[in-house]
């Protein structure tokens, strides 16, 4: 069984590539745009590894 949270690198029907975040229990969490190459989703995935710590949350509510 795999470990969570992670990055899951998967790749679309239309030869596009997106990552999914998953939380501990394995629910997905957050999906990301699609990348025209596996690089520009796994430097999406370093961008959110990198930011998200720094992110703050802004109630628009």
């Amino acid at each position: 069984m795999a470990s969570h949270p992670k990055f899951e690198l998967k790749k679309s029907k239309n030869d596009q590539f997106y990552f999914n975040l998953t939380a501990k229990n394995g629910q997905v969490i957050a999906t990301s745009e699609m990348y025209t190459t596996k690089d520009a989703a796994e430097n999406g995935i370093r961008s959110v590894t990198e930011n998200a710590p720094k992110a703050e949350t802004e109630d628009q509510t």
